[in-house]
């Protein structure tokens, strides 16, 4: 995974109004936790930590008047209207420090005619060097029958990479397309049925109330 350098500057302004002045100037507040050091107070340019984040566990290079300095995401924060990010929560790694992130699984290949590839966890958990992330873990599904399954362990990780998720996780599974349907179409029906049942209990408060009035 290659470095993504992007420009920070220190704050040293808080609370909610410095945060709103930061955003109207087209910066995101930042926080960078990590290696027993003081807690670091950052400000980064909204549009390029936007475009960084897309890819996932980006490795940033903060570079600052004093060095640069190699960061993780830790968690990020986001306007739930207009999904842009309100606050970010970085992790300070080294190169060669070994971290544990959550690799996206990804398929290539089609499965056999018949079947319906049911997707049960999108990531599993890993240990990596911080600089050599892997983006995604591509499993192939080609002809893959009916009953089916890929387990964590199932996955080819590149060199330096360990597992740490149970082999046994099963990541995907074949469901044979009818059955499939039905279970879509009985998942609905409960819906339904728990609608009405609320819809009942409302209707029957509502009298309740109405007698106890009268």
């Amino acid at each position: 995974m290659s470095e993504i350098a992007i420009a920070a500057e220190r704050r040293t302004e808080f609370g909610k109004g410095a945060a709103r002045r930061l955003r109207r100037a087209k910066l995101v507040p930042v926080v960078v936790y990590g290696h027993g050091e003081a807690t670091q107070h950052l400000a980064l340019p909204a549009h390029e930590l936007m475009l960084a984040l897309k890819q996932s566990n980006a490795l940033l290079s903060l570079q600052l008047d004093d060095g640069a300095q190699l960061v993780l995401p830790k968690s990020v924060q986001r306007d739930p209207v207009r999904h842009t990010i309100e606050h970010v929560d970085l992790v300070a790694v080294r190169s060669g420090e070994k971290v544990t992130v959550e690799v996206v699984v990804t398929t290539e290949g089609k499965i056999a005619p018949g079947g319906l590839l049911e997707h049960v966890h999108d990531t599993i958990t890993v240990e990596a060097e911080a600089t050599k992330i892997p983006s995604e873990l591509v499993v192939t599904i080609e002809g893959l029958e009916v009953g089916s399954s890929v387990h964590a362990g199932d996955v080819a990780l590149p060199s330096g990479v360990v597992l740490l998720a149970e082999p046994e996780l099963v990541l995907l599974h074949v469901l044979a397309a009818q059955s499939a349907e039905a279970e879509a179409d009985e998942a609905a029906d409960l819906a339904v049925a728990a609608a009405a049942s609320e819809a009942s209990a409302a209707t029957s408060a509502a009298t309740a109330e109405v007698e106890e009035s009268d």
